[in-house]
């Protein structure tokens, strides 16, 4: 049976919409009241360029050329605006993120705030449900609308489409591409999240760790709703672990990284939450320009494509994310050496002269240090102000903000796979049990990745059945 098509309003589309049209394929529709709020709206510009009134991209040019007045309704200048407006450079977008573009510009049209005809917006949909993946080059956008990506993107769904007054400057002047962007790079973030919390639960266990920290109190003496919610979900990971009896914790106070592993999980959360709330505003804001406002019957110049709010909290994301991926890696490390971890260096089961798992230490705090040159905040960055006669002297760098957590999401798979193979063998190593009632079916699921490391075996090298597990969600 297929998929039930995400019908399409412009005014409830979800993030989990949005990732099962980028990379499950669902299909997409649009309402029969987005057809009636869209051709209202193209009505309305109808109207105002038959009266010549001066609009922005409507009866004047575009930029710099504000000042030049339109005079008919011309589908050749409409397309210059898209072939002439930006150029984008760099690899071809991702499959995902070209979609993402496409369903969260389509939803904009949905509601109403352009003067795009249902005709225009009826060959994207058609292009989503085809499957088809117009090339959009990576680079080029400061996020002040996305004008190149997003050109990229309409030279390639248009096709022979006749244009209407003002279409083609609807078709490039959004922040489609950089929300896009952060949706899919926020959705990895959440999985990794998941994934981060169950290693850092096994690594409690592999360390024999005190779970003080864990004490309900601590919970009532800070009014921290997501600390609560975090505490409450590594009690669940750690039900019924040996670390739960008497005389199991090895020391009063562990190093920090791990009596602090709960604190730091959930002010990534917060940092999160903070993010997905900005995103649901832009999934299903207007953000092109000019506004068409059919029930103020005008339409009006203003920068309703400005994202600084979801830029600024995935920079936000990006600095807590930093923090949770130094601490993973520094409890790896602290597991593989025997002062701290009171087992075998390299976590060999029998001792011995041989690294071990000590390979891996060099290489996760090169991940750890490499993703922490990511969370540099790029939302204030600031830019020329000569373009278009000093009037685009403001950017959001939302697509490089998403770029970048994309980036540190990648190299977090990394470090939170050597945390869980590392946490693993120190559990092996250790003969503790039981292990809690989720870290133990973590535990097995590494191991169908990946085999213990018996006495006399090579360590192994390579993490990517680990990495493979932690994108499969199986572990959230």
């Amino acid at each position: 049976m297929a998929d039930v098509s995400v019908l399409l309003t412009g005014k409830d589309l979800t993030h989990d919409d949005l990732v099962a049209v980028a990379r499950g394929d669902r299909p997409v529709a649009l309402t029969e009241a987005a057809v009636e709020a869209m051709s209202a709206a193209s009505s309305l510009a109808d109207h105002i360029f038959e009266r010549g009134l001066p609009t922005y991209g409507l009866t004047t040019g575009l930029g710099a050329q504000k000042r030049t007045s339109l005079h008919r309704d011309d589908d050749a200048f409409s397309r210059r605006q898209i072939a002439e407006s930006h150029v984008g450079q760099g690899p071809d977008a991702p499959r995902d993120v070209v979609r993402a573009t496409m369903l969260v510009l389509l939803n904009q049209y949905a509601g109403g705030s352009t003067c795009v005809r249902p005709v225009v917006a009826e060959r994207l949909v058609e292009a989503l449900n085809a499957g088809e993946t117009p090339r959009v080059r990576m680079l080029g956008s400061l996020g002040a609308s996305d004008l190149a990506p997003m050109a990229d993107l309409a030279r390639g769904v248009v096709g022979d489409v006749p244009l209407a007054h003002g279409e083609g400057l609807a078709l490039i002047n959004s922040s489609a591409y950089g929300t896009a962007l952060a949706a899919l790079a926020l959705a990895d973030a959440a999985r990794l999240l998941d994934a981060a919390d169950v290693a850092g639960a096994l690594a409690l266990e592999g360390f024999a760790a005190n779970l003080s920290t864990l004490d309900p109190a601590v919970a009532e003496a800070r009014p921290d709703p997501v600390l609560r919610r975090t505490l409450s979900r590594f009690r669940d990971l750690l039900q019924g672990s040996f670390l739960w009896e008497d005389g199991a914790a090895r020391n009063l106070q562990d190093p920090l990284t791990f009596r602090s592993t709960m604190p730091i999980q959930a002010a990534a959360r917060v940092a999160l939450d903070h993010a997905l709330e900005r995103l649901a505003i832009e999934l299903n804001a207007a953000q092109g320009n000019p506004l068409v406002s059919v029930a103020a019957g005008r339409i009006i110049s203003a920068s309703v494509y400005e994202v600084a709010g979801l830029a600024a909290a995935l920079d936000y994301v990006r600095i807590a994310l930093a923090t949770v991926l130094a601490a993973a890696s520094e409890r790896s490390v602290k597991l593989l050496d025997t002062p701290w971890s009171g087992l075998p260096t390299g976590l060999l089961p029998q001792g011995g002269p041989d690294l071990g798992l000590s390979i891996h230490a060099v290489a996760v705090q090169s991940l750890a240090a490499e993703a922490s040159l990511l969370a540099q905040p790029v939302s204030f960055t600031v830019v020329s102000t000569a373009g278009a006669e000093g009037i685009e002297d403001r950017a959001s760098h939302l697509p490089l903000s998403g770029r970048r957590l994309a980036e540190m999401v990648d190299l977090g798979d990394g470090v939170i796979a050597v945390e869980l193979l590392v946490a693993a063998q120190a559990v092996d190593v250790r003969g503790s049990t039981p292990l809690g009632r989720a870290t133990g079916a973590a535990h097995s699921l590494v191991r169908e990745s990946i085999p213990g490391m018996a006495a006399g075996d090579p360590p192994p090298t390579d993490v990517a059945a680990i990495r493979r597990l932690i994108r499969s969600g199986a572990l959230g």
